[in-house]
């Protein structure tokens, strides 16, 4: 993925170079745009690259779980930073509407050309990894860039065979509103994930009937669900058991739960807590009792054996 993402910085950095001379002297807005556009998709790589790195750092004491947030944040970071250069693009083209100037369409379908064959090498070498929110993010940035820089070619025909120079700017709408409608999606998945919200494809009624159906289990409460990144998920709750459970029969109750989250839901990270009456909750989570202060100390009373955690990796 490192690798990938070092080539393709490499070739959008001489598009950005050849987009922005021959825009500027083909008096091509839709070219001047692509500039503008595969400068922010070198940023997105660049950020994307960092993101890769740091997210192979082990985790620390002061971040137990390393930096896999890093990708996300990647991911939010570039779809905000599209949506502003959509925006200044559409500003543009409506301003040319009313100012228009002459463009060279030869010129401008050339360089084009050479863009479709760029971005459209760079998806294909991402699209296999476009599964993690970071790389999807740029994914979609280099996919954009293939279609509007092909919609630049037929543009430019357009102007070479008709002469009509407001087929320039209205290029550019139609490109600024392809990609705020691409870049949205991201903004709003990656702040579902920042925002700790539950995985869009869990479905909580069935996850709480699956785990409420393991023998043993009499009960499910304080139930959450978060995404660490998009493809990896984690699960805290509390389970209630029979008064007189034995430490094997938790342990076993504990690897049937896990066995329904790793199988049907996957979800690999677990912290369950066995407790023999069910505490205090609103709406569904945990209402923490006021602590009990004996000499000094805070003292809360849980199930048997205290707290009983399972962690599966």
């Amino acid at each position: 993925m490192q690798r990938i993402l070092k080539f393709s910085l490499v070739l959008t950095a001489m598009y950005i170079a050849a987009t922005l001379t021959f825009g500027l002297r083909a008096h091509s807005l839709a070219l001047i745009s692509e500039a503008g556009h595969n400068l922010s998709d070198f940023a997105a790589l660049g950020l994307s690259f960092v993101a890769v790195w740091l997210q192979t750092r082990p985790a620390t004491d002061e971040r137990t779980f390393g930096y896999q947030r890093a990708g996300v944040l990647a991911g939010f970071v570039n779809a905000l930073g599209l949506l502003v250069l959509a925006v200044w693009i559409a500003i543009e083209a409506i301003m040319r509407c009313f100012h228009p100037v002459t463009v060279e369409p030869h010129l401008m379908m050339s360089v084009a050309a050479a863009g479709v064959v760029m971005n459209g090498l760079i998806a294909a070498l991402l699209w296999k990894f476009s599964g993690d929110v970071n790389i999807k993010s740029v994914f979609v940035h280099m996919l954009g860039d293939t279609i509007s820089t092909a919609a630049v070619i037929v543009g430019g025909l357009l102007i070479a065979v008709t002469h009509q120079q407001w087929i320039d700017p209205l290029l550019s709408l139609l490109i600024s509103a392809m990609i705020i409608w691409s870049s949205w999606g991201i903004v709003r998945e990656t702040l579902h994930i920042l925002l700790e919200g539950t995985p869009r494809a869990l479905r909580m009624v069935e996850l709480r009937e699956a785990v409420t159906s393991v023998r043993g289990v009499r009960n499910v409460h304080d139930l959450h669900v978060w995404s660490l990144t998009s493809q990896s998920h984690a699960l805290s709750s509390h389970v209630c058991v029979d008064e007189g459970t034995s430490m094997e029969e938790c342990e076993a109750l504990i690897e049937r739960i896990n066995h329904q989250l790793r199988d049907h839901f996957g979800i690999h990270h677990t912290t369950i807590q066995l407790e023999l009456t069910e505490c205090a909750t609103t709406d569904g989570c945990s209402s923490p009792p006021a602590p009990e202060v004996v000499d000094g100390h805070s003292h809360h009373h849980h199930g048997p054996g205290g707290h009983d955690h399972a962690h599966s990796h």
